[in-house]
């Protein structure tokens, strides 16, 4: 890994407690739906997690270069804008008009490539998303400079898939849907079916990777752009994965528990889990099986597990 290598981070974040947002979310998609996984109030619920994860990021890696947190026409009312280090991006600054407004991460990853002065090497995680213990860019770059791309082992996914729709007669969640969509698009451009599955945490990209796999997809990923809220024909960022492994531009890595660990905020069990791994990367998992009382318990785990403020906080 070369040591003069720049790294950025990209955040994606929202603050669905704002009540302007709130009515154009509204006004386009319906409000929040207390069983629907894409659209329930746990999709845009806003702890504070933003604030705890760049604690970690100063903390556990401070040599990121640049932090560009994409948001809708909102800041952080806790950001001091005024450190050179980071900067709020608004969806209209790198999106069509087609897509906007945008609730759907889906469409928003597909244009993180077109965000301006964004560094070659960057990473990816969503505000939920959190650095654990010290890290270096080689845990995110090989030594060519090449992504190292981490997956959940998931080798028999494509039976798996064709079993639970034709044999159990049960439809994939949107999300399976998403992720089978990127696969299927890359197995038809390189012969590869990539099974891994996204082990939902901090991700390495290129971002000429990512230009490349967009122009490749062009046609495809256009047909979704006006998908204000996830759809089943949504494309997955997978695939900005998929392309560099199928053309030999990233190093796969299975994670483990040690390395990336899924909190579900509403499973108690998870707190300990995480305490008894101490893993890498750890995410705190918001989701319509997540109540109020199951937020404000995650709040106060990242009050205690990161106290001290950072250097991008008023």
């Amino acid at each position: 890994m070369k040591n003069d290598i720049q790294i950025d981070f990209v955040y994606l974040w929202v603050d669905g407690n704002d009540p302007k947002w709130q009515a154009k979310r509204n006004a386009f998609i319906g409000k929040t739906e207390k069983e629907s996984a894409v659209n329930c109030d746990g999709r845009y619920a806003d702890n504070d997690e933003l604030k705890y994860s760049l604690r970690s990021l100063e903390m556990y890696a401070p040599w990121i270069r640049k932090i560009f947190i994409v948001t809708d026409n909102q800041t952080p009312r806790w950001l001091d804008t005024s450190n050179p280090k980071v900067r709020i991006v608004d969806h209209t600054e790198i999106m069509p008009e087609q897509c906007l407004p945008c609730f759907n991460s889906c469409i928003i990853e597909h244009f993180l490539h077109k965000i301006p002065d964004l560094s070659e090497h960057f990473l990816y995680g969503n505000d939920d998303m959190f650095i654990n213990q010290p890290v270096t860019p080689a845990d995110f770059f090989n030594s060519k400079g090449l992504p190292i791309i981490r997956f959940n082992r998931r080798p028999f996914r494509k039976l798996t898939y064709l079993i639970k729709e034709k044999v159990l007669g049960k439809p994939l969640s949107t999300y399976n849907q998403t992720i089978r969509n990127s696969a299927q698009l890359v197995e038809k451009r390189f012969g590869i079916y990539y099974g891994g599955k996204t082990h939902h945490n901090i991700d390495s990209y290129c971002r000429s990777d990512f230009q490349h796999a967009a122009e490749i997809f062009e046609k495809e990923i256009a047909a979704t752009l006006s998908n204000h809220m996830r759809s089943t024909n949504d494309i997955q960022r997978n695939i900005y994965s998929y392309v560099p492994l199928a053309e030999k531009r990233g190093e796969l890595h299975y994670v483990n528990q040690k390395t990336s660990f899924r909190l579900h905020i509403q499973n108690t069990r998870h707190y300990s889990k995480l305490e008894k791994y101490n893993p890498m990367l750890f995410c705190m998992n918001d989701s319509q099986y997540a109540v109020q009382s199951d937020r404000e318990m995650a709040a106060a785990f990242l009050s205690k597990r990161f106290p001290e403020k950072s250097s991008f906080e008023i």
